[in-house]
């Protein structure tokens, strides 16, 4: 079954939170609609006790599906009570919310806690009523109308039953969410991340505490951060702040659990992204994951090593650091390394000189025939290898779109191209047009 209206257009994805108590299924219904085995499922009560969050979608709308713990009211146990926080958090931020109630037990009181609260947050409210395997428990779920909330879907996370028409009724809620403001295309957009204490509220800060001249303030992507907009040099640039977040909540996990829904958001936003480094900590792992993510995601990509002021030096530590940094990621030859201080007020005014760079190089053209004559040249350098004796021929290419640019090549056998090809035509194609900074995309069509 699909939904009528048209597919979310907003650069901020919708957050579906699903709360219930203890062993309702909340994570077996996760794993349904994502359709893969993430959340752990288990017969035994409060197995699950952080929260993950997958993008997902349904009927053309994309959105962040969350899985809760168990909601126990009034429990004094250390971890229910933390479970609860957890659940309740996952309820603000949430812009609808699935409520997950069992159809073979009936309405508890817990249930009723669970419904009070959520009604609080006067946020879209879909109430499902799960383990109606069949017509005879399908029928006990009249029963749920008592709750007041209205309809109730009576489906069955194990088996898939109705699942399609309750989440036709979720993604009909998005209708209703607050619309975003006309995107001015003029204006560029990036968005500071990186992880905690990298440095993105200092960054931000001395961006826009150098007498520059602000425009406007925006209602961020996320509901507690505010997007500025500034002039520098007569561009206008809109400024996502992902930092914002730590004033929102005192418990640290959960803090970092929706910092990551938020990056993601930001990253989706804007045209182009700094990821901060800690040049205390170095490059690590999670760093990498976050880079690989702007990456997939087809943005303009800066790496900013923030408290460079900190580092002892000699004369090779900056070059030393940045190629261990390629050594570690070798896809980030393609992308600038800025090394600043916002304690000094050192070279962050390069990361917007950057951005823009970045910004001009994505939305760049390269003529088919000089694509062709590209094409030629490499093809005539290293022919691709022809596996089972299958002589591969690639015909012609063109650049069919931009941000990211996606270059189309026409061949005989699309699927036989190796990765080390691949990645040989991407450094070629770099070394002749540029793009730094820029992911690109190399496809390849049946002639």
């Amino acid at each position: 079954m699909t939904n009528s209206t048209p597919p979310n257009k907003t650069s901020r994805l919708p957050i579906v939170a699903i709360v219930g108590r203890p062993n309702v299924g909340k994570s077996t219904l996760f794993n349904r609609i994502v359709g893969r085995r993430l959340s752990i499922v288990h017969e035994q009560e409060g197995v699950t006790r952080d929260r993950i969050a997958v993008e997902t979608d349904w009927a053309g709308y994309s959105f962040f599906l969350v899985d809760t713990g168990g909601y126990i009211p009034q429990s004094e146990d250390v971890i229910d009570k933390e479970v609860r926080k957890q659940a309740i958090l996952a309820i603000e931020e949430a812009d609808v919310i699935i409520l997950l109630v069992d159809s073979v037990v009936g309405i508890t009181w817990e249930d009723e806690e669970i419904v009070k609260r959520a009604r609080r947050s006067k946020k879209p409210l879909v109430l499902l009523a799960n383990k109606a395997d069949n017509a005879e428990l399908e029928n006990q779920t009249h029963v749920f109308y008592q709750l007041g909330l209205g309809e109730v879907f009576p489906i069955s996370a194990l088996n898939g039953r109705s699942i399609g028409d309750a989440l036709d009724k979720v993604v009909s809620a998005f209708a209703k969410l607050p619309a975003e403001e006309a995107v001015n295309e003029s204006v560029i957009r990036f968005a500071i991340v990186g992880m905690p204490n990298s440095g993105k509220s200092s960054l931000t800060n001395a961006l826009l505490g150098e007498d520059r001249q602000i425009v406007t303030d925006i209602p961020g992507t996320t509901r507690d951060s505010i997007n500025t907009s500034f002039k520098y040099f007569e561009q206008t640039y809109e400024m996502i702040d992902t930092a914002g977040l730590r004033r929102k909540a005192k418990v640290n996990d959960t803090i970092e659990y929706y910092s990551s829904i938020r990056t993601q958001q930001a990253i989706k936003s804007a045209h182009v992204v700094i990821v901060l480094i800690d040049a205390e900590k170095g490059f690590v792992s999670h760093d990498a994951r976050v880079i690989e993510e702007v990456i997939k995601a087809g943005k303009g990509l800066v790496i900013g090593v923030n408290k460079w002021d900190l580092i002892k030096k000699s004369t090779n530590t900056m070059r030393d650091m940045k190629q261990g940094m390629i050594d570690d990621m070798y896809v980030l030859r393609h992308y600038p390394i800025q090394f600043i201080s916002t304690l000094e007020r050192r070279r962050m005014f390069k990361l917007v000189d950057l951005v823009k760079q970045i910004q001009e190089e994505q939305q760049k053209r390269i003529q088919t025939s000089r694509l062709n004559h590209f094409l030629e040249d490499v093809v005539a350098r290293l022919q691709p290898a022809a596996p089972r004796g299958k002589e591969i021929k690639l015909n012609y290419c063109s650049q069919v779109a931009v941000e990211p640019p996606v270059i189309v090549i026409f061949t005989n056998y699309p699927d036989l191209i190796k990765t080390a090809y691949k990645r040989y035509l991407e450094n070629r194609f770099r070394e002749l047009f540029g793009f730094e900074g820029v992911p690109i995309r190399i496809a390849f069509r049946k002639k």
